[in-house]
Protein backbone atom coordinates (compact mmCIF):
# COMPACT_ATOMS: atom_id res chain seq x y z
CA UNK A 1 0.00 0.00 0.00
CA UNK A 2 2.78 2.37 1.27
CA UNK A 3 5.00 1.56 -2.05
CA UNK A 4 2.03 1.90 -4.34
CA UNK A 5 1.23 5.33 -2.65
CA UNK A 6 4.49 6.31 -3.13
CA UNK A 7 4.50 5.35 -6.54
CA UNK A 8 1.94 7.58 -7.56
CA UNK A 9 3.53 10.34 -5.68
CA UNK A 10 6.83 9.91 -7.58
CA UNK A 11 3.98 10.08 -10.68
CA UNK A 12 2.78 13.30 -9.97
CA UNK A 13 5.92 14.86 -8.90
CA UNK A 14 7.21 13.73 -12.79
CA UNK A 15 4.14 15.17 -14.53
CA UNK A 16 5.64 18.81 -13.95
CA UNK A 17 8.75 17.67 -16.01
CA UNK A 18 6.85 17.63 -19.07
CA UNK A 19 6.20 21.03 -20.45
CA UNK A 20 10.01 21.42 -19.91
CA UNK A 21 10.80 18.01 -21.66
CA UNK A 22 14.01 19.51 -23.95
CA UNK A 23 15.38 21.87 -21.07
CA UNK A 24 15.76 18.75 -18.95
CA UNK A 25 17.12 16.75 -21.20
CA UNK A 26 20.11 18.84 -21.76
CA UNK A 27 20.53 19.66 -18.28
CA UNK A 28 20.97 15.78 -18.26
CA UNK A 29 23.13 15.97 -21.02
CA UNK A 30 25.24 18.48 -19.40
CA UNK A 31 25.02 16.72 -16.28
CA UNK A 32 26.44 13.20 -18.11
CA UNK A 33 29.30 15.36 -19.89
CA UNK A 34 30.41 16.99 -17.10
CA UNK A 35 30.36 13.28 -15.14
CA UNK A 36 32.12 12.05 -17.43
CA UNK A 37 34.61 14.88 -18.07
CA UNK A 38 35.73 14.66 -14.66
CA UNK A 39 37.25 11.20 -15.49
CA UNK A 40 39.77 12.18 -17.57
CA UNK A 41 41.77 13.86 -15.74
CA UNK A 42 43.34 11.22 -13.45
CA UNK A 43 43.64 9.00 -16.76
CA UNK A 44 45.41 12.04 -18.20
CA UNK A 45 47.39 12.12 -14.85
CA UNK A 46 48.52 8.23 -15.28
CA UNK A 47 49.21 8.80 -18.66
CA UNK A 48 51.79 11.56 -18.24
CA UNK A 49 53.42 10.45 -15.02
CA UNK A 50 53.33 6.50 -16.67
CA UNK A 51 54.68 7.81 -20.53
CA UNK A 52 55.43 11.26 -21.21
CA UNK A 53 57.50 11.90 -18.00
CA UNK A 54 59.50 9.02 -17.63
CA UNK A 55 60.14 9.04 -21.60
CA UNK A 56 61.12 12.95 -21.30
CA UNK A 57 57.94 13.41 -24.17
CA UNK A 58 57.19 17.23 -23.15
CA UNK A 59 55.42 17.92 -26.34
CA UNK A 60 52.70 15.24 -25.29
CA UNK A 61 52.73 16.63 -21.63
CA UNK A 62 52.03 20.26 -23.24
CA UNK A 63 49.50 18.44 -25.47
CA UNK A 64 47.39 16.94 -22.98
CA UNK A 65 47.89 20.18 -20.73
CA UNK A 66 45.93 21.84 -23.21
CA UNK A 67 43.27 19.11 -24.00
CA UNK A 68 42.58 19.48 -20.21
CA UNK A 69 41.95 23.07 -20.29
CA UNK A 70 39.84 22.51 -23.41
CA UNK A 71 38.00 19.64 -21.16
CA UNK A 72 38.03 22.00 -17.91
CA UNK A 73 36.43 25.06 -20.60
CA UNK A 74 33.84 22.61 -21.56
CA UNK A 75 32.89 21.91 -17.89
CA UNK A 76 32.88 25.66 -17.29
CA UNK A 77 30.17 26.12 -19.91
CA UNK A 78 28.07 22.57 -19.17
CA UNK A 79 28.23 24.15 -14.97
CA UNK A 80 26.60 27.76 -16.23
CA UNK A 81 23.95 25.67 -18.40
CA UNK A 82 23.13 23.47 -15.23
CA UNK A 83 22.71 26.42 -12.81
CA UNK A 84 21.39 29.23 -15.00
CA UNK A 85 18.94 26.82 -17.48
CA UNK A 86 18.17 24.13 -14.90
CA UNK A 87 17.36 26.82 -12.19
CA UNK A 88 15.04 28.63 -14.37
CA UNK A 89 13.62 25.19 -15.11
CA UNK A 90 13.42 24.79 -11.20
CA UNK A 91 11.64 28.14 -11.37
CA UNK A 92 9.05 27.48 -13.66
CA UNK A 93 7.98 24.17 -12.07
CA UNK A 94 7.51 26.09 -8.64
CA UNK A 95 5.47 28.96 -10.06
CA UNK A 96 3.59 26.22 -11.84
CA UNK A 97 3.19 24.49 -8.59
CA UNK A 98 2.41 27.92 -6.53
CA UNK A 99 -0.28 28.48 -9.35
CA UNK A 100 -1.76 25.25 -8.94
CA UNK A 101 -2.30 25.57 -5.12
CA UNK A 102 -3.70 29.15 -5.71
CA UNK A 103 -6.47 27.72 -7.88
CA UNK A 104 -6.92 25.04 -5.72
CA UNK A 105 -7.41 26.85 -2.51
CA UNK A 106 -9.88 29.36 -4.62
CA UNK A 107 -12.07 26.40 -5.18
CA UNK A 108 -11.78 24.82 -1.93
CA UNK A 109 -15.10 25.27 0.83
CA UNK A 110 -15.58 27.51 3.34
CA UNK A 111 -15.53 24.85 6.22
CA UNK A 112 -11.18 24.21 4.66
CA UNK A 113 -10.55 28.12 5.85
CA UNK A 114 -12.12 27.27 9.03
CA UNK A 115 -9.82 24.78 10.10
CA UNK A 116 -6.69 26.08 8.37
CA UNK A 117 -4.36 29.00 9.49
CA UNK A 118 -3.75 31.71 7.15
CA UNK A 119 -0.08 31.58 8.20
CA UNK A 120 0.14 27.52 7.51
CA UNK A 121 -1.24 28.21 3.93
CA UNK A 122 0.99 31.07 3.31
CA UNK A 123 4.30 28.66 4.50
CA UNK A 124 3.05 25.60 2.23
CA UNK A 125 2.48 28.08 -1.20
CA UNK A 126 6.11 29.95 -0.21
CA UNK A 127 8.81 27.83 1.57
CA UNK A 128 7.40 24.33 1.13
CA UNK A 129 7.32 24.96 -2.69
CA UNK A 130 11.04 26.27 -2.81
CA UNK A 131 11.87 23.25 -1.58
CA UNK A 132 10.25 21.36 -4.04
CA UNK A 133 11.64 23.66 -6.76
CA UNK A 134 15.26 23.14 -5.60
CA UNK A 135 14.81 19.38 -5.54
CA UNK A 136 12.89 19.28 -9.21
CA UNK A 137 15.97 21.15 -10.14
CA UNK A 138 19.46 19.35 -8.21
CA UNK A 139 17.54 16.05 -7.85
CA UNK A 140 17.49 14.24 -10.91
CA UNK A 141 21.01 15.79 -12.21
CA UNK A 142 22.35 15.08 -9.25
CA UNK A 143 21.61 11.66 -8.77
CA UNK A 144 22.59 11.29 -12.51
CA UNK A 145 26.24 12.86 -12.03
CA UNK A 146 26.24 10.54 -8.36
CA UNK A 147 25.22 7.28 -9.77
CA UNK A 148 27.67 7.57 -13.12
CA UNK A 149 30.94 9.06 -11.76
CA UNK A 150 30.57 6.24 -8.67
CA UNK A 151 30.24 3.55 -11.89
CA UNK A 152 32.43 5.38 -13.92
CA UNK A 153 35.22 5.98 -11.54
CA UNK A 154 34.90 2.45 -9.72
CA UNK A 155 34.94 1.10 -13.16
CA UNK A 156 38.49 3.10 -13.71
CA UNK A 157 39.92 2.18 -10.47
CA UNK A 158 39.24 -1.69 -11.29
CA UNK A 159 41.55 -0.59 -14.45
CA UNK A 160 44.31 0.17 -12.03
CA UNK A 161 43.73 -2.72 -9.59
CA UNK A 162 40.77 -4.88 -9.62
CA UNK A 163 41.81 -5.69 -5.76
CA UNK A 164 42.50 -2.95 -4.19
CA UNK A 165 38.90 -1.67 -6.33
CA UNK A 166 37.27 -4.48 -4.40
CA UNK A 167 38.06 -3.43 -0.67
CA UNK A 168 36.83 0.18 -1.35
CA UNK A 169 33.90 -1.53 -3.02
CA UNK A 170 33.35 -3.70 -0.10
CA UNK A 171 32.43 -0.19 1.97
CA UNK A 172 29.23 0.73 0.99
CA UNK A 173 27.17 -1.64 1.68
CA UNK A 174 27.87 0.30 5.11
CA UNK A 175 26.90 3.80 3.51
CA UNK A 176 23.62 2.22 2.93
CA UNK A 177 22.93 0.66 5.67
CA UNK A 178 23.72 4.18 7.52
CA UNK A 179 21.53 5.70 4.90
CA UNK A 180 18.44 3.47 5.07
CA UNK A 181 18.59 3.64 9.24
CA UNK A 182 18.53 7.19 9.14
CA UNK A 183 15.98 8.30 6.78
CA UNK A 184 12.88 7.56 8.54
CA UNK A 185 14.13 9.53 11.16
CA UNK A 186 14.89 12.49 9.00
CA UNK A 187 11.83 12.21 7.25
CA UNK A 188 9.66 12.56 10.19
CA UNK A 189 12.12 15.56 11.88
CA UNK A 190 11.56 17.62 8.60
CA UNK A 191 7.99 17.04 8.35
CA UNK A 192 7.78 18.50 11.99
CA UNK A 193 9.98 21.52 11.23
CA UNK A 194 7.72 22.19 7.94
CA UNK A 195 5.03 22.01 10.65
CA UNK A 196 6.64 24.51 12.94
CA UNK A 197 7.24 27.05 10.54
CA UNK A 198 3.63 27.23 9.66
CA UNK A 199 3.03 28.24 13.35
CA UNK A 200 5.29 30.61 12.94
CA UNK A 201 3.91 32.19 10.10
CA UNK A 202 0.22 31.41 11.31
CA UNK A 203 1.51 33.62 14.83
CA UNK A 204 3.90 36.04 12.67
CA UNK A 205 0.28 36.94 10.71
CA UNK A 206 -2.00 37.31 13.34
CA UNK A 207 0.05 39.64 15.13
CA UNK A 208 0.80 41.66 12.44
CA UNK A 209 -3.05 41.84 11.50
CA UNK A 210 -3.84 43.10 14.67
CA UNK A 211 -1.07 45.24 15.78
CA UNK A 212 -2.94 48.07 17.00
CA UNK A 213 -5.00 46.06 18.92
CA UNK A 214 -1.73 44.76 20.80
CA UNK A 215 -0.36 48.38 21.48
CA UNK A 216 -4.20 49.49 22.46
CA UNK A 217 -3.69 46.81 25.50
CA UNK A 218 -0.23 47.55 25.79
CA UNK A 219 -0.09 43.68 24.76
CA UNK A 220 3.47 43.57 23.00
CA UNK A 221 4.98 41.37 25.73
CA UNK A 222 2.44 38.89 25.88
CA UNK A 223 2.31 38.76 21.94
CA UNK A 224 6.20 38.45 22.52
CA UNK A 225 5.71 35.62 24.52
CA UNK A 226 3.49 33.76 22.09
CA UNK A 227 5.72 34.30 19.26
CA UNK A 228 8.66 33.04 21.08
CA UNK A 229 6.51 30.02 22.21
CA UNK A 230 6.28 28.68 18.32
CA UNK A 231 9.69 30.27 17.62
CA UNK A 232 11.09 27.69 20.15
CA UNK A 233 8.77 24.97 19.28
CA UNK A 234 10.46 25.34 15.69
CA UNK A 235 14.51 25.75 17.17
CA UNK A 236 13.52 22.22 18.94
CA UNK A 237 11.87 20.77 15.52
CA UNK A 238 14.90 21.71 13.64
CA UNK A 239 17.28 20.89 15.72
CA UNK A 240 16.01 16.98 16.05
CA UNK A 241 15.85 17.72 12.32
CA UNK A 242 19.68 18.22 12.10
CA UNK A 243 20.25 15.69 14.80
CA UNK A 244 19.25 13.05 12.76
CA UNK A 245 21.42 14.59 9.79
CA UNK A 246 24.10 15.30 11.77
CA UNK A 247 24.21 11.37 12.62
CA UNK A 248 23.87 10.73 8.97
CA UNK A 249 25.92 13.19 7.68
CA UNK A 250 28.98 12.11 10.51
CA UNK A 251 28.55 8.27 9.86
CA UNK A 252 28.69 8.73 6.13
CA UNK A 253 31.72 11.30 6.09
CA UNK A 254 33.75 8.63 8.58
CA UNK A 255 33.63 5.69 6.28
CA UNK A 256 34.24 7.80 3.33
CA UNK A 257 37.19 9.33 4.99
CA UNK A 258 38.24 5.56 5.79
CA UNK A 259 38.66 5.01 2.18
CA UNK A 260 41.95 7.33 2.51
CA UNK A 261 43.51 5.49 5.01
CA UNK A 262 42.53 2.01 3.87
CA UNK A 263 43.52 2.71 0.25
CA UNK A 264 46.93 3.84 1.54
CA UNK A 265 47.58 1.39 3.73
CA UNK A 266 46.50 -1.20 1.21
CA UNK A 267 48.12 0.69 -1.60
CA UNK A 268 51.48 0.27 -0.18
CA UNK A 269 51.26 -3.30 0.90
CA UNK A 270 50.29 -3.92 -2.49
CA UNK A 271 53.22 -1.72 -3.81
CA UNK A 272 55.86 -3.63 -1.60
CA UNK A 273 54.44 -7.09 -2.11
CA UNK A 274 53.23 -7.47 -5.78
CA UNK A 275 55.40 -4.60 -7.51
CA UNK A 276 55.02 -6.41 -10.68
CA UNK A 277 51.62 -5.50 -10.96
CA UNK A 278 51.40 -2.61 -9.03
CA UNK A 279 53.62 0.19 -8.67
CA UNK A 280 53.40 4.07 -7.33
CA UNK A 281 52.18 5.61 -9.98
CA UNK A 282 49.19 3.01 -9.95
CA UNK A 283 48.70 4.18 -6.37
CA UNK A 284 49.40 7.70 -7.12
CA UNK A 285 46.37 7.52 -9.62
CA UNK A 286 44.22 5.65 -7.83
CA UNK A 287 44.86 8.06 -4.91
CA UNK A 288 43.33 10.90 -6.93
CA UNK A 289 41.05 8.63 -8.67
CA UNK A 290 39.55 8.05 -4.70
CA UNK A 291 38.32 11.30 -4.61
CA UNK A 292 35.82 10.81 -7.62
CA UNK A 293 34.57 7.78 -6.19
CA UNK A 294 34.12 10.14 -3.06
CA UNK A 295 33.06 12.95 -3.93
CA UNK A 296 29.56 11.65 -5.60
CA UNK A 297 29.18 10.05 -2.08
CA UNK A 298 30.22 13.71 -0.43
CA UNK A 299 26.86 15.01 -3.27
CA UNK A 300 24.63 12.59 -1.57
CA UNK A 301 25.03 13.69 1.79
CA UNK A 302 24.44 17.47 1.25
CA UNK A 303 21.83 16.31 -1.42
CA UNK A 304 19.94 14.40 1.58
CA UNK A 305 18.51 17.28 3.72
CA UNK A 306 17.15 18.59 0.09
CA UNK A 307 15.97 15.63 -0.43
CA UNK A 308 14.06 15.26 3.14
CA UNK A 309 13.06 19.13 2.45
CA UNK A 310 11.66 18.59 -1.27
CA UNK A 311 9.73 15.35 0.08
CA UNK A 312 8.14 16.66 3.18
CA UNK A 313 6.93 19.70 1.22
CA UNK A 314 5.27 17.98 -1.75
CA UNK A 315 3.45 15.91 0.58
CA UNK A 316 2.08 18.73 2.43
CA UNK A 317 1.80 20.31 -1.24
CA UNK A 318 -0.49 17.12 -2.17
CA UNK A 319 -2.45 16.89 0.83
CA UNK A 320 -3.99 20.41 -0.09
CA UNK A 321 -3.95 19.28 -3.34
CA UNK A 322 -6.05 15.90 -2.51
CA UNK A 323 -8.27 18.42 -0.41
CA UNK A 324 -11.89 18.27 -1.97
CA UNK A 325 -13.24 20.92 -3.57
CA UNK A 326 -16.56 22.47 -3.59
CA UNK A 327 -18.95 20.06 -5.01
CA UNK A 328 -21.55 20.84 -7.62
CA UNK A 329 -24.80 18.33 -8.93
CA UNK A 330 -23.49 17.27 -12.17
CA UNK A 331 -27.07 18.40 -13.76
CA UNK A 332 -26.11 21.84 -12.05
CA UNK A 333 -26.74 24.58 -14.47
CA UNK A 334 -25.95 28.48 -14.62
CA UNK A 335 -28.93 30.99 -14.28
CA UNK A 336 -28.97 35.16 -15.24
CA UNK A 337 -30.65 37.26 -12.98
CA UNK A 338 -33.07 35.72 -10.78
CA UNK A 339 -36.15 37.00 -9.05
CA UNK A 340 -35.33 36.36 -5.33
CA UNK A 341 -38.28 34.00 -4.30
CA UNK A 342 -36.63 32.29 -1.56
CA UNK A 343 -38.11 28.90 0.35
CA UNK A 344 -36.38 26.88 2.87
CA UNK A 345 -37.88 23.67 3.51
CA UNK A 346 -37.08 21.01 5.86
CA UNK A 347 -32.99 23.01 6.76
CA UNK A 348 -31.29 21.79 8.74
CA UNK A 349 -27.60 22.08 9.51
CA UNK A 350 -24.51 21.60 12.26
CA UNK A 351 -20.81 22.64 11.75
CA UNK A 352 -20.30 19.36 13.31
CA UNK A 353 -22.13 15.73 13.92
CA UNK A 354 -22.21 16.93 17.25
CA UNK A 355 -24.94 19.45 17.47
CA UNK A 356 -26.96 20.98 14.90
CA UNK A 357 -26.93 24.93 14.35
CA UNK A 358 -30.47 24.78 12.24
CA UNK A 359 -32.87 22.36 13.33
CA UNK A 360 -35.94 22.01 10.87
CA UNK A 361 -35.91 25.56 9.22
CA UNK A 362 -38.73 26.34 7.24
CA UNK A 363 -39.50 29.75 5.77
CA UNK A 364 -40.41 31.89 2.75
CA UNK A 365 -38.98 35.08 1.75
CA UNK A 366 -41.20 36.54 -1.38
CA UNK A 367 -39.09 38.19 -4.50
CA UNK A 368 -38.46 41.89 -3.02
CA UNK A 369 -39.56 41.70 0.41
CA UNK A 370 -36.93 42.80 3.34
CA UNK A 371 -36.84 39.71 6.21
CA UNK A 372 -35.04 40.44 9.09
CA UNK A 373 -33.41 37.88 11.39
CA UNK A 374 -33.17 38.84 15.52
CA UNK A 375 -32.29 36.44 18.18
CA UNK A 376 -29.64 35.67 21.43
CA UNK A 377 -25.85 35.34 19.41
CA UNK A 378 -25.11 31.64 18.33
CA UNK A 379 -28.69 31.35 17.29
CA UNK A 380 -27.88 30.21 13.56
CA UNK A 381 -29.06 33.90 12.28
CA UNK A 382 -25.95 34.13 9.87
CA UNK A 383 -25.77 30.54 9.62
CA UNK A 384 -29.25 30.37 7.58
CA UNK A 385 -27.68 33.41 5.33
CA UNK A 386 -24.51 31.43 4.68
CA UNK A 387 -26.64 28.74 3.49
CA UNK A 388 -28.26 30.96 -0.01
CA UNK A 389 -25.17 31.05 -1.79
CA UNK A 390 -23.54 27.81 -0.30
CA UNK A 391 -20.88 28.65 1.21
CA UNK A 392 -21.49 25.28 3.40
CA UNK A 393 -23.42 22.39 1.98
CA UNK A 394 -27.08 21.43 2.95
CA UNK A 395 -27.08 18.37 5.05
CA UNK A 396 -30.69 18.19 5.44
CA UNK A 397 -33.98 19.79 3.59
CA UNK A 398 -33.67 22.14 0.58
CA UNK A 399 -33.51 25.74 -0.62
CA UNK A 400 -35.50 26.94 -3.29
CA UNK A 401 -35.27 30.07 -5.28
CA UNK A 402 -37.76 31.18 -7.93
CA UNK A 403 -38.94 27.39 -7.28
CA UNK A 404 -35.53 25.34 -8.06
CA UNK A 405 -33.17 23.97 -5.61
CA UNK A 406 -30.26 25.80 -4.88
CA UNK A 407 -28.29 22.39 -5.59
CA UNK A 408 -28.97 22.55 -9.30
CA UNK A 409 -27.88 26.07 -9.63
CA UNK A 410 -23.74 26.42 -10.13
CA UNK A 411 -22.13 27.81 -7.43
CA UNK A 412 -20.41 30.93 -9.48
CA UNK A 413 -24.22 31.80 -11.25
CA UNK A 414 -25.97 31.43 -7.97
CA UNK A 415 -23.41 33.86 -5.96
CA UNK A 416 -23.04 36.82 -8.71
CA UNK A 417 -26.93 37.10 -7.73
CA UNK A 418 -26.06 37.93 -3.91
CA UNK A 419 -24.60 40.19 -2.15
CA UNK A 420 -23.29 40.49 1.29
CA UNK A 421 -22.56 43.73 3.55
CA UNK A 422 -21.07 42.00 6.62
CA UNK A 423 -19.93 43.59 9.89
CA UNK A 424 -16.50 43.04 9.27
CA UNK A 425 -15.72 44.64 6.26
CA UNK A 426 -12.84 43.13 4.16
CA UNK A 427 -10.88 45.76 1.74
CA UNK A 428 -7.97 44.35 -0.22
CA UNK A 429 -4.79 46.64 -0.65
CA UNK A 430 -5.14 49.13 -3.03
CA UNK A 431 -7.09 51.78 -4.29
CA UNK A 432 -10.57 52.69 -3.80
CA UNK A 433 -11.28 52.38 -7.69
CA UNK A 434 -9.84 48.72 -7.73
CA UNK A 435 -11.95 47.88 -4.08
CA UNK A 436 -15.48 49.35 -5.47
CA UNK A 437 -14.51 47.45 -8.78
CA UNK A 438 -14.17 44.00 -6.95
CA UNK A 439 -17.91 43.69 -7.58
CA UNK A 440 -17.98 43.90 -11.08
CA UNK A 441 -14.57 43.23 -12.60
CA UNK A 442 -13.90 45.09 -15.68
CA UNK A 443 -16.73 48.11 -14.72
CA UNK A 444 -15.70 51.09 -16.29
CA UNK A 445 -15.34 54.82 -14.28
CA UNK A 446 -18.83 55.71 -14.75
CA UNK A 447 -20.29 52.30 -13.45
CA UNK A 448 -17.64 52.84 -10.58
CA UNK A 449 -18.48 56.79 -9.87
CA UNK A 450 -21.99 55.82 -10.01
CA UNK A 451 -21.95 52.78 -7.02
CA UNK A 452 -19.74 55.12 -4.83
CA UNK A 453 -22.76 58.02 -5.25
CA UNK A 454 -25.14 55.75 -4.72
CA UNK A 455 -23.04 54.49 -1.18
CA UNK A 456 -22.40 58.71 -0.02
CA UNK A 457 -18.95 58.11 -0.39
CA UNK A 458 -18.05 59.90 -4.30
CA UNK A 459 -17.62 63.44 -2.73
CA UNK A 460 -15.54 62.02 0.14
CA UNK A 461 -13.24 60.44 -2.49
CA UNK A 462 -13.12 63.21 -5.01
CA UNK A 463 -11.66 65.41 -2.00
CA UNK A 464 -8.33 63.43 -1.89
CA UNK A 465 -5.80 64.56 -4.12
CA UNK A 466 -5.52 61.65 -5.97
CA UNK A 467 -9.23 60.74 -6.02
CA UNK A 468 -10.57 56.94 -7.35
CA UNK A 469 -6.45 56.27 -7.41
CA UNK A 470 -5.77 57.03 -3.60
CA UNK A 471 -4.39 53.88 -1.69
CA UNK A 472 -6.59 53.00 1.27
CA UNK A 473 -3.67 51.17 3.15
CA UNK A 474 -3.74 47.31 4.11
CA UNK A 475 -7.00 46.05 4.66
CA UNK A 476 -8.05 50.34 4.29
CA UNK A 477 -6.59 50.66 7.85
CA UNK A 478 -6.41 54.37 6.39
CA UNK A 479 -10.16 54.91 6.46
CA UNK A 480 -12.77 54.59 9.05
CA UNK A 481 -15.87 52.28 10.07
CA UNK A 482 -18.25 54.14 8.51
CA UNK A 483 -16.02 54.97 5.15
CA UNK A 484 -14.98 50.80 5.12
CA UNK A 485 -18.61 49.99 5.50
CA UNK A 486 -19.69 52.97 2.57
CA UNK A 487 -17.21 51.20 0.44
CA UNK A 488 -18.10 47.65 0.83
CA UNK A 489 -21.54 48.89 -0.05
CA UNK A 490 -20.37 50.97 -3.25
CA UNK A 491 -19.02 47.17 -4.09
CA UNK A 492 -22.53 45.67 -4.17
CA UNK A 493 -23.90 48.45 -5.61
CA UNK A 494 -21.58 47.90 -8.47
CA UNK A 495 -22.54 44.12 -8.42
CA UNK A 496 -26.16 44.84 -8.46
CA UNK A 497 -27.22 41.39 -7.17
CA UNK A 498 -31.14 40.18 -6.63
CA UNK A 499 -30.57 39.01 -3.33
CA UNK A 500 -28.87 41.19 -0.52
CA UNK A 501 -27.37 39.95 2.61
CA UNK A 502 -27.01 42.21 6.01
CA UNK A 503 -25.00 40.70 8.46
CA UNK A 504 -24.48 43.38 10.92
CA UNK A 505 -23.93 45.51 8.80
CA UNK A 506 -24.06 48.53 10.97
CA UNK A 507 -23.78 47.44 14.63
CA UNK A 508 -20.15 48.49 15.09
CA UNK A 509 -20.93 52.19 14.17
CA UNK A 510 -21.88 54.78 16.23
CA UNK A 511 -25.23 56.33 16.16
CA UNK A 512 -24.94 59.12 13.73
CA UNK A 513 -22.56 56.96 11.17
CA UNK A 514 -25.22 54.42 11.27
CA UNK A 515 -27.52 57.09 10.33
CA UNK A 516 -25.69 58.02 7.21
CA UNK A 517 -25.00 54.49 6.58
CA UNK A 518 -28.78 53.73 7.01
CA UNK A 519 -29.64 55.54 4.21
CA UNK A 520 -26.80 54.10 1.28
CA UNK A 521 -28.61 50.49 2.88
CA UNK A 522 -32.18 51.92 2.33
CA UNK A 523 -31.17 52.75 -1.28
CA UNK A 524 -29.34 49.53 -2.12
CA UNK A 525 -32.24 47.37 -0.80
CA UNK A 526 -34.96 48.64 -3.10
CA UNK A 527 -35.59 46.19 -5.60
CA UNK A 528 -34.56 43.16 -4.18
CA UNK A 529 -34.93 40.39 -1.71
CA UNK A 530 -33.15 41.52 1.41
CA UNK A 531 -32.26 39.37 4.71
CA UNK A 532 -31.08 41.70 7.35
CA UNK A 533 -29.05 40.04 10.76
CA UNK A 534 -29.38 42.65 13.36
CA UNK A 535 -28.88 42.76 17.15
CA UNK A 536 -30.22 46.38 17.17
CA UNK A 537 -33.57 46.03 16.86
CA UNK A 538 -33.87 49.90 15.40
CA UNK A 539 -32.81 48.98 12.11
CA UNK A 540 -34.97 46.42 11.63
CA UNK A 541 -38.78 47.39 12.68
CA UNK A 542 -39.45 48.67 9.17
CA UNK A 543 -38.95 45.44 7.53
CA UNK A 544 -41.80 43.36 5.82
CA UNK A 545 -41.25 40.36 8.03
CA UNK A 546 -39.36 39.56 11.43
CA UNK A 547 -38.32 36.02 12.19
CA UNK A 548 -36.69 35.07 15.47
CA UNK A 549 -34.59 32.67 16.09
CA UNK A 550 -33.66 31.09 18.90
CA UNK A 551 -31.55 27.51 19.43
CA UNK A 552 -32.02 27.07 16.09
CA UNK A 553 -35.07 27.16 15.40
CA UNK A 554 -38.15 29.47 14.20
CA UNK A 555 -39.62 30.93 17.49
CA UNK A 556 -41.42 33.84 16.07
CA UNK A 557 -42.34 36.00 13.03
CA UNK A 558 -44.31 38.72 12.34
CA UNK A 559 -44.28 42.29 11.36
CA UNK A 560 -42.47 44.53 14.54
CA UNK A 561 -46.37 45.50 15.60
CA UNK A 562 -47.50 41.91 16.00
CA UNK A 563 -44.52 40.84 17.56
CA UNK A 564 -44.90 43.33 20.34
CA UNK A 565 -48.72 42.95 20.52
CA UNK A 566 -47.62 38.87 20.70
CA UNK A 567 -45.20 39.59 23.97
CA UNK A 568 -42.65 36.86 24.00
CA UNK A 569 -39.39 36.76 22.60
CA UNK A 570 -39.18 39.54 20.35
CA UNK A 571 -41.24 42.20 22.71
CA UNK A 572 -38.80 40.99 25.62
CA UNK A 573 -35.58 41.53 23.40
CA UNK A 574 -36.78 45.08 22.35
CA UNK A 575 -37.84 46.28 25.80
CA UNK A 576 -34.27 45.30 27.05
CA UNK A 577 -32.85 47.95 24.37
CA UNK A 578 -35.06 50.39 24.33
CA UNK A 579 -36.11 50.68 28.43
CA UNK A 580 -33.91 52.56 30.71
CA UNK A 581 -31.66 50.38 33.03
CA UNK A 582 -32.63 50.77 36.72
CA UNK A 583 -30.92 49.90 39.79
CA UNK A 584 -34.11 48.16 40.87
CA UNK A 585 -32.16 47.89 44.16
CA UNK A 586 -31.52 51.04 45.21
CA UNK A 587 -34.25 52.00 42.50
CA UNK A 588 -31.33 54.85 41.20
CA UNK A 589 -31.72 55.44 37.03
CA UNK A 590 -28.54 53.82 35.58
CA UNK A 591 -28.61 55.59 32.27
Amino acid sequence: MAKEKNKKLLSRFVAYYKPHKLTFAFDMLCSFTFAVSGLLYPMISQHILRQSIPNGLINEVLILAAILLGIYCLRAAMKYFINYYGHVMGVKIQAKMRSDLFAHLEKLPYSFYDDNETGQLMTRMTNDIFDIAELAHHGPENLFITSFITIGAFAYLCTISWKLSLIVFAFLPILFLIAFACRKSMTKAFRKSKEEIGNINATLENSIAGIRVTKAYVNADYEQERFEKNNKGYVKARSAAYKAMGTFSASMSLVTEIYNVIVLLAGALFCIYDKENFDYVDLVAFMLSINLFISPVQTLIAFFEQLQDGIAGFRRYVDIMDTPTEQESPTAHDVDRLDGDIVFENVSFGYSEQQDVLDDINLRIPSGKMYAFVGASGGGKTTLCHLIPKFYPLEKGMIYIDGEPISEISNDSLRKNVGIVQQDVFLFTGTFKENIAYGKIGANDEEIIEAAKQADIHEYISSLPDGYDTQIGERGVKLSGGQKQRLSIARVFLKNPAILILDEATSALDNTTEAIIQKALFKLCQGRTTLVVAHRLSTVRNADEIVVINGGKIVEQGSHNDLIALGETYKKLYDSQFSDAVDVENNVQIF
